[in-house]
């Protein structure tokens, strides 16, 4: 009798070990949906402000057509990117484009002064600082997530029910830096 009162205390200790990591891998698996949706609500407010921005240029430099687009392009292959890999691409390509944007700006003074363009850079640069947060944060939750996969004996349940590591959204070294232009 006592052997049986044990074996079923081993059992109920057993199953709610397995509940519990069960359950801390869906809460990193949530958190990880929550931070990709954080950083897609950046993305898209940049995919918003570039339009304005490159109208803005264009009243000044018409004659950089070429410029323009491949900033569209760029824009349009970032919000149609699939996957944090093809999206990490995407953005080091946009990124790029924008940089060049920047560099067609300096070489005109009334474009600089323009208050419209001023406020649509200083947009920008905090939309970029706030991407790079939400990036950070997806990061960590997925070094987490990635971590309770391989560790043991989380390992074990996570391979039973279908957990498997998610990719980080990395980005190119150059691009780590917000978009900066000097006045």
């Amino acid at each position: 009798m006592e052997i049986f009162i044990l074996v079923i205390i081993i059992a109920v200790v057993l199953v709610g070990y397995i509940v519990m990591i069960y359950n801390g891998l869906v809460t990193l698996r949530q958190r990880t949906e929550e931070a990709w949706s954080d950083i897609d609500v950046q993305l898209k407010r940049r995919y918003d402000l570039i339009p304005n921005l490159i109208e803005t240029v264009k009243g000044y430099a018409k004659h950089e057509s070429q410029v323009f687009e491949n900033v569209t392009k760029a824009r349009s292959a970032a919000m149609g990117a699939q996957g944090v890999e093809g999206q990490a691409e995407a953005e080091n390509m946009l990124s790029g484009t924008l940089k060049s944007l920047f560099a067609v700006a300096e070489s005109y003074p009334e474009l600089k002064a323009n208050e419209n363009f001023i406020e649509l850079q200083r947009e920008l640069t905090d939309t970029e600082n706030k991407i790079q947060a939400s990036r950070r944060f997806y990061n960590s939750t997925i070094m987490a997530l990635n971590t309770k996969i391989e560790v043991f004996p989380s390992n074990i349940i996570a391979g039973n029910f279908g957990f498997s590591k998610k990719d980080y959204f990395e980005i190119e070294e150059s691009e780590r830096e917000p978009v900066k232009v000097s006045f």
